[in-house]
Protein backbone atom coordinates (compact mmCIF):
# COMPACT_ATOMS: atom_id res chain seq x y z
CA UNK A 1 0.00 0.00 0.00
CA UNK A 2 1.20 3.47 -0.83
CA UNK A 3 1.33 5.61 2.31
CA UNK A 4 0.73 9.33 2.58
CA UNK A 5 0.91 10.85 6.06
CA UNK A 6 -0.59 13.81 7.88
CA UNK A 7 1.93 13.19 10.64
CA UNK A 8 4.53 10.71 11.80
CA UNK A 9 4.65 7.29 10.11
CA UNK A 10 4.85 5.42 13.39
CA UNK A 11 1.21 6.29 14.05
CA UNK A 12 0.14 3.96 11.25
CA UNK A 13 0.68 0.92 13.46
CA UNK A 14 -0.33 2.28 16.83
CA UNK A 15 -2.26 5.12 18.40
CA UNK A 16 -0.73 8.04 20.25
CA UNK A 17 0.49 6.69 23.56
CA UNK A 18 -1.17 7.08 26.93
CA UNK A 19 1.20 7.22 29.89
CA UNK A 20 -0.78 4.91 32.17
CA UNK A 21 2.28 4.22 34.35
CA UNK A 22 2.12 7.78 35.66
CA UNK A 23 -1.68 7.96 35.58
CA UNK A 24 -2.14 4.76 37.58
CA UNK A 25 0.18 5.78 40.40
CA UNK A 26 -1.42 9.22 40.70
CA UNK A 27 -4.96 7.82 40.51
CA UNK A 28 -4.13 5.16 43.07
CA UNK A 29 -2.93 7.79 45.56
CA UNK A 30 -6.06 9.89 45.04
CA UNK A 31 -8.34 6.88 45.47
CA UNK A 32 -6.61 5.91 48.73
CA UNK A 33 -6.93 9.48 50.00
CA UNK A 34 -10.66 9.70 49.19
CA UNK A 35 -11.27 6.32 50.83
CA UNK A 36 -9.43 7.53 53.92
CA UNK A 37 -10.62 11.14 54.27
CA UNK A 38 -13.87 11.18 52.30
CA UNK A 39 -15.43 14.62 51.82
CA UNK A 40 -12.41 16.42 53.28
CA UNK A 41 -10.24 15.04 50.49
CA UNK A 42 -12.81 16.07 47.89
CA UNK A 43 -12.88 19.67 49.15
CA UNK A 44 -9.08 19.76 49.10
CA UNK A 45 -8.89 18.42 45.54
CA UNK A 46 -11.46 21.00 44.40
CA UNK A 47 -9.08 23.70 45.64
CA UNK A 48 -5.99 22.04 44.17
CA UNK A 49 -7.25 21.11 40.72
CA UNK A 50 -10.30 23.32 40.10
CA UNK A 51 -9.22 26.37 42.17
CA UNK A 52 -12.67 26.27 43.76
CA UNK A 53 -13.31 26.92 47.44
CA UNK A 54 -16.52 24.92 47.83
CA UNK A 55 -18.92 25.14 50.74
CA UNK A 56 -20.99 22.18 49.52
CA UNK A 57 -20.22 19.35 47.15
CA UNK A 58 -23.78 18.82 45.91
CA UNK A 59 -25.45 21.21 43.47
CA UNK A 60 -28.47 22.82 45.14
CA UNK A 61 -32.04 22.85 43.83
CA UNK A 62 -31.76 26.63 43.54
CA UNK A 63 -28.69 26.35 41.29
CA UNK A 64 -30.48 23.86 39.05
CA UNK A 65 -33.62 26.02 38.80
CA UNK A 66 -31.54 29.12 38.02
CA UNK A 67 -29.56 27.25 35.37
CA UNK A 68 -32.71 25.98 33.65
CA UNK A 69 -34.18 29.49 33.47
CA UNK A 70 -30.98 30.87 31.95
CA UNK A 71 -31.00 28.57 28.89
CA UNK A 72 -32.45 30.21 25.73
CA UNK A 73 -35.61 28.58 24.34
CA UNK A 74 -33.87 27.76 21.05
CA UNK A 75 -31.16 25.84 22.88
CA UNK A 76 -33.72 24.06 25.04
CA UNK A 77 -35.63 22.92 21.94
CA UNK A 78 -32.44 21.60 20.33
CA UNK A 79 -31.51 19.53 23.38
CA UNK A 80 -35.07 18.29 23.86
CA UNK A 81 -35.22 17.20 20.19
CA UNK A 82 -31.90 15.40 20.53
CA UNK A 83 -33.15 13.74 23.73
CA UNK A 84 -36.28 12.56 21.91
CA UNK A 85 -34.21 10.94 19.13
CA UNK A 86 -31.88 9.30 21.64
CA UNK A 87 -34.84 7.91 23.58
CA UNK A 88 -36.49 6.55 20.43
CA UNK A 89 -33.36 4.70 19.35
CA UNK A 90 -32.38 3.34 22.75
CA UNK A 91 -35.90 2.13 23.53
CA UNK A 92 -35.39 -0.43 20.74
CA UNK A 93 -32.87 -2.23 22.94
CA UNK A 94 -35.05 -2.41 26.05
CA UNK A 95 -34.92 -6.06 27.03
CA UNK A 96 -37.89 -7.84 28.59
CA UNK A 97 -38.43 -11.52 29.32
CA UNK A 98 -37.08 -14.03 26.80
CA UNK A 99 -38.17 -17.64 27.30
CA UNK A 100 -37.46 -21.06 25.79
CA UNK A 101 -38.43 -24.64 26.63
CA UNK A 102 -35.16 -26.54 26.29
CA UNK A 103 -36.81 -29.93 26.96
CA UNK A 104 -40.35 -30.98 27.74
CA UNK A 105 -41.03 -29.67 31.25
CA UNK A 106 -37.84 -27.58 31.38
CA UNK A 107 -38.52 -23.88 30.90
CA UNK A 108 -35.65 -21.39 31.01
CA UNK A 109 -36.03 -17.66 30.76
CA UNK A 110 -34.08 -14.48 31.27
CA UNK A 111 -35.25 -11.15 32.62
CA UNK A 112 -33.37 -7.86 32.74
CA UNK A 113 -33.17 -5.54 35.71
CA UNK A 114 -31.86 -2.01 35.76
CA UNK A 115 -28.68 -1.66 37.80
CA UNK A 116 -29.89 0.03 40.97
CA UNK A 117 -27.14 2.58 41.58
CA UNK A 118 -25.42 4.33 38.66
CA UNK A 119 -22.73 7.00 38.62
CA UNK A 120 -22.19 9.26 35.60
CA UNK A 121 -19.00 11.27 35.12
CA UNK A 122 -19.04 14.31 32.84
CA UNK A 123 -15.62 15.92 32.26
CA UNK A 124 -15.11 19.68 32.29
CA UNK A 125 -12.01 21.29 30.87
CA UNK A 126 -12.00 23.34 27.68
CA UNK A 127 -15.19 21.79 26.26
CA UNK A 128 -18.01 20.78 28.64
CA UNK A 129 -20.06 17.90 27.27
CA UNK A 130 -23.81 18.31 27.92
CA UNK A 131 -24.45 15.92 25.02
CA UNK A 132 -22.78 13.15 27.05
CA UNK A 133 -25.25 13.79 29.86
CA UNK A 134 -28.04 12.88 27.42
CA UNK A 135 -26.14 9.89 26.02
CA UNK A 136 -25.76 8.37 29.48
CA UNK A 137 -28.73 9.70 31.41
CA UNK A 138 -31.43 8.72 28.91
CA UNK A 139 -30.45 5.02 28.56
CA UNK A 140 -30.15 4.83 32.37
CA UNK A 141 -33.71 6.15 32.69
CA UNK A 142 -35.04 3.74 30.05
CA UNK A 143 -33.26 0.81 31.73
CA UNK A 144 -35.04 1.55 35.00
CA UNK A 145 -32.00 2.42 37.12
CA UNK A 146 -33.30 3.44 40.52
CA UNK A 147 -30.63 5.89 41.68
CA UNK A 148 -28.55 7.89 39.21
CA UNK A 149 -26.01 10.47 40.37
CA UNK A 150 -23.64 12.65 38.37
CA UNK A 151 -20.22 14.15 39.08
CA UNK A 152 -18.66 16.96 37.08
CA UNK A 153 -15.89 19.44 37.95
CA UNK A 154 -16.77 23.03 38.91
CA UNK A 155 -15.12 26.17 37.61
CA UNK A 156 -13.01 28.39 39.88
CA UNK A 157 -16.20 30.08 41.14
CA UNK A 158 -17.56 26.72 42.26
CA UNK A 159 -20.16 26.61 39.49
CA UNK A 160 -21.21 23.90 37.05
CA UNK A 161 -22.08 25.09 33.51
CA UNK A 162 -25.79 25.85 33.20
CA UNK A 163 -26.17 23.70 30.11
CA UNK A 164 -24.82 20.66 31.98
CA UNK A 165 -27.41 21.15 34.71
CA UNK A 166 -30.19 21.62 32.15
CA UNK A 167 -29.21 18.43 30.32
CA UNK A 168 -29.29 16.56 33.62
CA UNK A 169 -32.82 17.84 34.22
CA UNK A 170 -33.95 16.48 30.85
CA UNK A 171 -32.71 13.04 31.95
CA UNK A 172 -34.28 13.23 35.38
CA UNK A 173 -30.93 13.27 37.21
CA UNK A 174 -31.59 14.96 40.55
CA UNK A 175 -28.31 14.58 42.43
CA UNK A 176 -25.28 16.30 40.94
CA UNK A 177 -21.91 16.79 42.62
CA UNK A 178 -19.15 19.33 41.95
CA UNK A 179 -16.33 16.81 41.78
CA UNK A 180 -13.90 16.15 38.95
CA UNK A 181 -11.05 13.85 38.05
CA UNK A 182 -9.96 10.60 39.66
CA UNK A 183 -11.39 11.84 42.96
CA UNK A 184 -14.91 11.81 41.47
CA UNK A 185 -14.47 8.19 40.39
CA UNK A 186 -13.24 7.27 43.87
CA UNK A 187 -16.14 9.08 45.55
CA UNK A 188 -18.73 7.25 43.45
CA UNK A 189 -17.01 3.87 43.73
CA UNK A 190 -16.63 3.86 47.51
CA UNK A 191 -19.02 6.52 48.74
CA UNK A 192 -18.42 9.37 51.18
CA UNK A 193 -20.63 11.20 53.68
CA UNK A 194 -22.02 13.35 50.84
CA UNK A 195 -21.68 11.08 47.81
CA UNK A 196 -23.56 7.77 47.72
CA UNK A 197 -21.75 4.64 46.56
CA UNK A 198 -22.78 3.33 43.15
CA UNK A 199 -22.53 -0.09 41.51
CA UNK A 200 -21.37 1.00 38.04
CA UNK A 201 -19.67 4.13 36.68
CA UNK A 202 -20.07 5.58 33.18
CA UNK A 203 -18.47 8.43 31.31
CA UNK A 204 -15.33 9.67 29.54
CA UNK A 205 -12.36 11.50 31.00
CA UNK A 206 -8.63 12.07 30.82
CA UNK A 207 -5.98 9.43 31.48
CA UNK A 208 -6.31 9.89 35.27
CA UNK A 209 -10.07 9.36 35.15
CA UNK A 210 -9.58 6.32 32.92
CA UNK A 211 -6.91 4.93 35.25
CA UNK A 212 -9.16 5.48 38.28
CA UNK A 213 -12.06 3.71 36.55
CA UNK A 214 -9.88 0.73 35.72
CA UNK A 215 -8.52 0.56 39.28
CA UNK A 216 -11.93 0.65 41.01
CA UNK A 217 -13.28 -1.92 38.54
CA UNK A 218 -10.79 -4.56 39.73
CA UNK A 219 -11.41 -3.85 43.43
CA UNK A 220 -14.19 -6.04 44.92
CA UNK A 221 -15.18 -3.07 47.08
CA UNK A 222 -15.20 -0.70 44.11
CA UNK A 223 -17.60 -0.45 41.18
CA UNK A 224 -18.07 -1.75 37.65
CA UNK A 225 -17.34 0.52 34.68
CA UNK A 226 -18.72 0.98 31.19
CA UNK A 227 -15.51 0.18 29.27
CA UNK A 228 -11.79 0.93 29.14
CA UNK A 229 -10.92 3.78 26.83
CA UNK A 230 -8.16 5.78 25.24
CA UNK A 231 -8.07 8.96 23.14
CA UNK A 232 -10.99 9.53 20.75
CA UNK A 233 -10.66 8.79 17.02
CA UNK A 234 -12.31 8.68 13.60
CA UNK A 235 -11.42 6.69 10.49
CA UNK A 236 -12.88 7.93 7.20
CA UNK A 237 -12.92 5.68 4.14
CA UNK A 238 -13.24 7.83 1.02
CA UNK A 239 -13.35 6.97 -2.67
CA UNK A 240 -13.00 9.19 -5.73
CA UNK A 241 -16.64 10.29 -5.37
CA UNK A 242 -16.18 11.67 -1.84
CA UNK A 243 -16.35 15.45 -1.59
CA UNK A 244 -13.05 16.70 -0.14
CA UNK A 245 -14.66 19.45 1.95
CA UNK A 246 -17.03 16.94 3.58
CA UNK A 247 -14.26 14.51 4.46
CA UNK A 248 -11.95 17.25 5.73
CA UNK A 249 -14.69 18.60 8.01
CA UNK A 250 -15.21 15.12 9.49
CA UNK A 251 -11.50 14.70 10.16
CA UNK A 252 -11.32 18.10 11.83
CA UNK A 253 -14.46 17.61 13.91
CA UNK A 254 -12.59 14.74 15.53
CA UNK A 255 -9.26 16.55 15.74
CA UNK A 256 -10.74 19.47 17.70
CA UNK A 257 -11.70 17.12 20.57
CA UNK A 258 -8.18 16.99 21.97
CA UNK A 259 -4.48 16.98 21.20
CA UNK A 260 -4.34 13.19 21.55
CA UNK A 261 -7.28 12.55 19.21
CA UNK A 262 -6.55 10.81 15.94
CA UNK A 263 -8.17 11.43 12.54
CA UNK A 264 -7.38 8.76 9.94
CA UNK A 265 -8.09 8.98 6.21
CA UNK A 266 -8.11 5.81 4.14
CA UNK A 267 -8.59 6.74 0.48
CA UNK A 268 -8.83 4.71 -2.71
CA UNK A 269 -7.84 7.67 -4.89
CA UNK A 270 -4.49 9.43 -4.61
CA UNK A 271 -5.68 12.65 -6.24
CA UNK A 272 -8.72 12.92 -3.97
CA UNK A 273 -6.54 12.25 -0.93
CA UNK A 274 -4.36 15.23 -1.92
CA UNK A 275 -7.46 17.42 -2.27
CA UNK A 276 -8.80 16.27 1.10
CA UNK A 277 -5.50 17.07 2.82
CA UNK A 278 -5.55 20.48 1.14
CA UNK A 279 -9.04 21.05 2.53
CA UNK A 280 -7.87 20.00 5.99
CA UNK A 281 -5.08 22.58 5.84
CA UNK A 282 -7.52 25.25 4.64
CA UNK A 283 -10.36 24.56 7.09
CA UNK A 284 -8.15 24.13 10.14
CA UNK A 285 -7.15 27.80 9.98
CA UNK A 286 -10.78 28.84 10.55
CA UNK A 287 -11.34 26.82 13.74
CA UNK A 288 -11.59 28.33 17.22
CA UNK A 289 -9.67 25.33 18.56
CA UNK A 290 -7.15 25.27 15.70
CA UNK A 291 -4.13 24.90 18.00
CA UNK A 292 -5.60 21.73 19.50
CA UNK A 293 -6.70 20.43 16.08
CA UNK A 294 -3.24 21.03 14.61
CA UNK A 295 -1.59 18.94 17.31
CA UNK A 296 -4.13 16.16 16.77
CA UNK A 297 -3.51 16.18 13.02
CA UNK A 298 0.19 15.62 13.71
CA UNK A 299 -0.85 12.34 15.37
CA UNK A 300 -2.88 11.40 12.29
CA UNK A 301 -2.27 10.01 8.82
CA UNK A 302 -3.70 9.35 5.37
CA UNK A 303 -3.35 5.96 3.75
CA UNK A 304 -3.82 5.22 0.05
CA UNK A 305 -5.23 1.75 -0.74
CA UNK A 306 -6.23 -0.14 -3.88
CA UNK A 307 -9.97 -0.51 -3.24
CA UNK A 308 -12.74 -0.44 -0.64
CA UNK A 309 -12.12 -4.06 0.37
CA UNK A 310 -8.53 -3.24 1.26
CA UNK A 311 -9.72 -0.15 3.13
CA UNK A 312 -12.14 -2.23 5.18
CA UNK A 313 -9.44 -4.80 5.91
CA UNK A 314 -7.31 -2.03 7.39
CA UNK A 315 -10.30 -0.52 9.25
CA UNK A 316 -11.11 -3.86 10.90
CA UNK A 317 -7.51 -4.13 12.12
CA UNK A 318 -7.49 -0.54 13.36
CA UNK A 319 -10.96 -0.98 15.00
CA UNK A 320 -11.93 2.71 15.15
CA UNK A 321 -14.30 4.38 17.56
CA UNK A 322 -16.03 6.15 14.64
CA UNK A 323 -15.99 4.76 11.09
CA UNK A 324 -17.30 6.88 8.21
CA UNK A 325 -17.92 5.31 4.79
CA UNK A 326 -17.97 8.27 2.42
CA UNK A 327 -18.11 6.06 -0.64
CA UNK A 328 -20.49 5.21 -3.46
CA UNK A 329 -23.13 2.65 -2.37
CA UNK A 330 -21.91 2.31 1.24
CA UNK A 331 -24.68 -0.14 2.21
CA UNK A 332 -23.00 -2.80 0.05
CA UNK A 333 -20.16 -2.99 2.58
CA UNK A 334 -22.10 -3.21 5.86
CA UNK A 335 -21.60 -6.98 6.24
CA UNK A 336 -17.82 -6.54 5.90
CA UNK A 337 -17.54 -4.16 8.86
CA UNK A 338 -16.44 -6.24 11.86
CA UNK A 339 -14.72 -3.88 14.31
CA UNK A 340 -16.07 -0.36 14.87
CA UNK A 341 -17.81 1.56 17.62
CA UNK A 342 -20.32 3.44 15.46
CA UNK A 343 -20.58 3.58 11.65
CA UNK A 344 -21.72 6.47 9.46
CA UNK A 345 -22.93 5.59 5.96
CA UNK A 346 -22.78 7.98 3.01
CA UNK A 347 -21.72 11.56 2.40
CA UNK A 348 -24.39 13.18 4.59
CA UNK A 349 -23.79 10.98 7.65
CA UNK A 350 -21.27 13.09 9.52
CA UNK A 351 -19.87 12.12 12.90
CA UNK A 352 -21.33 15.27 14.41
CA UNK A 353 -24.85 13.89 13.89
CA UNK A 354 -24.05 10.81 15.97
CA UNK A 355 -22.19 12.87 18.55
CA UNK A 356 -25.27 14.94 19.23
CA UNK A 357 -28.67 14.11 17.88
CA UNK A 358 -29.22 11.27 15.39
CA UNK A 359 -30.17 8.95 18.26
CA UNK A 360 -27.25 6.52 18.54
CA UNK A 361 -24.82 6.75 21.45
CA UNK A 362 -21.50 8.56 21.33
CA UNK A 363 -20.02 6.79 24.36
CA UNK A 364 -18.01 4.27 22.37
CA UNK A 365 -14.97 1.98 22.68
CA UNK A 366 -11.76 3.71 21.63
CA UNK A 367 -8.09 2.78 21.26
CA UNK A 368 -8.93 -0.47 19.42
CA UNK A 369 -11.32 -1.73 22.10
CA UNK A 370 -14.15 -2.05 19.54
CA UNK A 371 -12.63 -5.45 18.76
CA UNK A 372 -14.12 -6.66 22.05
CA UNK A 373 -16.51 -3.98 23.36
CA UNK A 374 -19.75 -2.34 22.23
CA UNK A 375 -20.80 1.24 22.70
CA UNK A 376 -23.07 2.21 25.59
CA UNK A 377 -26.72 1.19 25.22
CA UNK A 378 -29.69 0.46 27.47
CA UNK A 379 -28.29 -3.03 28.08
CA UNK A 380 -25.15 -1.41 29.56
CA UNK A 381 -27.35 -0.17 32.40
CA UNK A 382 -29.01 -3.54 32.91
CA UNK A 383 -28.02 -6.94 34.17
CA UNK A 384 -29.66 -10.19 33.18
CA UNK A 385 -30.98 -12.79 35.61
CA UNK A 386 -31.62 -16.31 34.38
CA UNK A 387 -34.48 -18.45 35.70
CA UNK A 388 -35.46 -22.10 35.28
CA UNK A 389 -38.72 -23.78 36.14
CA UNK A 390 -38.65 -27.57 36.00
CA UNK A 391 -41.65 -29.90 36.30
CA UNK A 392 -41.48 -33.53 37.44
CA UNK A 393 -41.54 -34.54 33.77
CA UNK A 394 -38.62 -32.20 33.11
CA UNK A 395 -36.67 -33.56 36.09
CA UNK A 396 -37.15 -37.09 34.76
CA UNK A 397 -35.73 -36.05 31.39
CA UNK A 398 -32.78 -34.20 32.92
CA UNK A 399 -31.87 -36.75 35.61
CA UNK A 400 -29.78 -39.20 33.53
CA UNK A 401 -27.95 -36.28 31.86
CA UNK A 402 -27.14 -34.49 35.13
CA UNK A 403 -26.23 -37.72 36.94
CA UNK A 404 -23.79 -38.79 34.25
CA UNK A 405 -22.12 -35.37 34.11
CA UNK A 406 -21.89 -35.10 37.92
CA UNK A 407 -20.19 -38.51 38.11
CA UNK A 408 -17.55 -37.35 35.64
CA UNK A 409 -16.73 -34.44 37.93
CA UNK A 410 -16.89 -36.50 41.12
CA UNK A 411 -19.66 -34.36 42.61
CA UNK A 412 -22.03 -36.92 44.07
CA UNK A 413 -24.11 -34.37 45.99
CA UNK A 414 -25.05 -32.85 42.63
CA UNK A 415 -26.12 -36.28 41.40
CA UNK A 416 -28.17 -37.01 44.54
CA UNK A 417 -29.89 -33.61 44.44
CA UNK A 418 -31.24 -34.51 41.02
CA UNK A 419 -32.12 -38.16 41.73
CA UNK A 420 -33.83 -37.52 45.09
CA UNK A 421 -36.57 -35.64 43.29
CA UNK A 422 -37.51 -38.75 41.36
CA UNK A 423 -37.23 -41.22 44.24
CA UNK A 424 -39.22 -39.20 46.77
CA UNK A 425 -43.01 -39.32 46.75
CA UNK A 426 -44.64 -35.90 47.12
Amino acid sequence: MKKLYFGDAKNLCRRSGVNFARSFSTAQAIIADVKDRGDSALFDYAKKFDYADLQMLEVSDEEIAKATKSIPDETKKAFESAASNIEKFHSLKLLGRQSVETMKGVKCFVESRGIEKIGIYIPGGTAPLPSTVLMLGIPAKIAGCKDVIMCTPPNSKGEVPNIILFAAQICGIKRIFKIGGAQAIAAMAYGTKSVPKVYKIFGPGNSYVTAAKMLVSIDPEGAGIDMPAGPSEVLVIADRYARPEFVASDLLSQAEHGEDSQAVLVCTDDNNAEMIIGEVNRQIKTLKRKEIAMKAIKNSFALIVEDIEEALEFANKYAPEHLILNVENPNEYISKIINAGSVFLGQYSCESAGDYASGTNHTLPTYGYSKAYSGVSVSSFQKSITFQEITKQGAKALCPIVSQMARQEGLDAHEKAMEIRLTTNL
